[in-house]
């Protein structure tokens, strides 16, 4: 199996995780009436996701460090496609909240798999690129989500919906298992070590990565979450017209991932290589910070999308670095190290999906919360002018 083909497999699984984890967000409305759930009720049941998912992240790390991306994905992906299923099936609100977040929980390994898969099969010259390349089929899924959903719930209930939506999941962890096998590429000595994650929690750029990558989630979780009630309730869109301006911000965010990864990867064989992850971090939640305040005073449906849109982009940006980064100084151990990170952005997805709703109700408009949002992006602009410091091993130059 070439390094081509591991990274199209993890690419295909990407665009089913975030399949998967849209959905919900375009159901919203029949579930609430067939359950008798508010905006509130349903804020929980979008936040138990990212609850399960951030618990996960750790152990699903541990996971892939010990026993390596082939046992771990097999394992989580065919779970996860199991619970997806099950989502159609639960009857009450309680349940519908245990159901998701085990859901989340068995996703918790996608990610940190993928990225110990990505250090034993590619050079560091190339994490960027595959990194844009997985994430922006995430955010791919993710936009397909709201019109496949939306075809799907004209002819069938929410509930058959996601009786299909379990089966793609299977076949994947399937053919994984018979097809991918573990490989170590040997490594030139460089005479530095990797960080194991106790190691990396100790040091001022690791702990402002989690801060950086809890905004970065903060801000992209509004997209799977409430951005569609959001364009639907406030320009009084249909189904169909509000899953149209819904996907842009995320096709715009997987173009994002694409230009991101390249930029990494150009910068790291330049000069500039101790930059090459932080210059587009930066640039990234700038860019997100001026779509974020926009938002509130756009006049119309599209020009709200254009500005959710320009806020995905930059907050896409900053995903592609923030994993090469997390691979950089993690070493053998990314996948404990990587997924403690992601652990902290899905912290942020949890407080995102919640901090919407009770910002909305208290203020009676959501300006507060995309001004919040601005405010974090900014700030973790300045937390990546610290974390590219080489005398902080931040980056390990270890070319392969």
């Amino acid at each position: 199996m070439s390094r081509y083909l591991v990274v199209a497999a993890l690419a295909l699984l990407s665009w089913i995780t975030y399949l998967d984890r849209a959905a919900i967000s375009s159901v919203k409305d029949p579930i609430s009436l067939e359950l008798g759930l508010n905006d509130k009720a349903m804020g929980a049941v979008f936040s138990a996701f990212a609850l399960g998912y951030a618990l996960g992240q750790i152990p699903a790390g541990w996971g892939a460090d010990r026993f390596g991306p082939r046992l771990l994905l097999t394992v989580v992906v065919a779970l996860w496609s199991l619970l997806t299923g099950f989502t159609g099936l639960v009857q009450t609100f309680a349940a519908l909240l245990i159901v998701r977040f085990l859901f989340g929980l068995a996703e918790a390994g996608a990610y940190p798999g993928t990225a110990q898969a990505f250090y034993n099969w590619l050079p560091s010259s190339e994490h960027g690129r595959a990194n844009g390349v997985v994430f922006a089929a995430s955010r791919i899924g993710a936009a397909l989500a709201f019109p496949l959903m939306a075809v799907l719930l004209e002819h069938g209930s929410w509930r058959n919906t996601f009786y299909l939506l379990a089966i793609p999941g299977l076949l994947w962890a399937v053919l994984w298992y018979v097809f991918f096998r573990e490989r170590t590429v040997p490594l030139p000595s460089t005479g530095r070590r990797a960080m194991r994650l106790s190691e990396a929690l100790r040091t001022v750029p690791y702990r402002l990565a989690l801060f950086q990558y809890f905004a970065t989630n903060f801000t992209t979780f509004l997209c799977l979450s409430w951005m569609n009630p959001y364009l639907k309730q406030r320009f009084s869109l249909s189904v169909s017209e509000a899953a149209y301006y819904t996907m842009l911000p995320l096709l715009v965010g997987a173009t994002a991932q694409w230009i991101s990864g390249y930029t990494v990867d150009r910068l790291f064989k330049s000069r500039l290589r101790a930059m090459s992850r932080a210059l587009p971090a930066m640039a990234g939640f700038a860019i997100s910070a001026v779509g974020a305040a926009s938002i509130p005073f756009a006049p119309d449906a599209l020009t709200a999308a254009l500005f959710f849109a320009l806020a995905t982009f930059g907050a896409e940006i900053t995903i592609s670095p923030s994993w090469a980064f997390c691979i950089d100084l993690g070493g053998k151990n990314a996948g404990s190290v990587s997924g403690a990170m992601n652990t902290a952005g899905n912290l942020g997805s949890f407080v995102s999906a919640n901090a919407f709703p009770w910002l909305h109700s208290a203020f009676g408009t959501a300006g507060p919360y995309f001004f919040l949002v601005c405010a974090m992006n900014l700030l973790s602009a300045l937390a990546w002018t610290q974390m590219r410091r080489p005398e902080d091993n931040v980056l390990r130059e270890n070319v392969r």
